[in-house]
């Protein structure tokens, strides 16, 4: 009889110490900054994996129309990105506005070799800050500026020349 008590204690008090660790893991994912890793918490931890690293950049010039502000290739989480800082502006007039990547540092004002760029997408906004994925298989290293196209009327409105930043070069 004391044998089965004594099991019975034990099982409790295992299932105590289980439920306390799982007490235990919950706090820390609910608040982070009081849990270390080493000299570093938690949180800064989650911050580092998402920072991003500035490869290239340039300051956007008109072609067809007045367009301003900065392009930068960053690489955040394994994930590399055009980003329009949020001085950026283009003109309102022109329809179909693509972002493109142009392998010359001058993109014509208009196209005949369509093979020479790489269209990231439709232009979200014509001012601020914004980002466009950069496929896996583009190498960086044959692009030279980023411009701003209209696709319908074949026409560039805007580019920057991309030079290299204080970071190492993104791939």
């Amino acid at each position: 009889m004391k044998l089965k008590s004594i099991k019975r204690h034990s099982i409790v008090i295992g299932m105590v110490s289980v439920l306390a660790s799982a007490l235990s893991i919950a706090a820390a994912i609910a608040n982070p900054v009081h849990e270390t890793l080493g000299s570093v918490t938690a949180t800064e931890s989650l911050v580092a994996q998402s920072e991003s690293v500035i490869a290239l950049a340039g300051t956007f010039v008109a072609a067809e129309a007045p367009t301003t502000g900065t392009a930068q290739i960053i690489e955040e989480d394994g994930q590399r990105y055009v980003v329009l800082d949020s001085a950026f502006s283009t003109t309102d007039m022109a329809p179909d506005l693509h972002v493109v990547l142009e392998t010359s540092e001058v993109p014509p004002g208009s196209y005949t070799d369509f093979g020479s760029f790489v269209n990231l997408g439709a232009l979200q906004s014509v001012t601020g800050e914004q980002r466009y994925p950069i496929p896996d298989s583009v190498d960086l290293s044959e692009f030279k500026s980023v411009s701003i196209w209209c696709r319908m009327a074949n026409a560039t409105m805007g580019y920057a020349v991309l030079g290299g930043s204080s970071s190492a070069s993104i791939q």
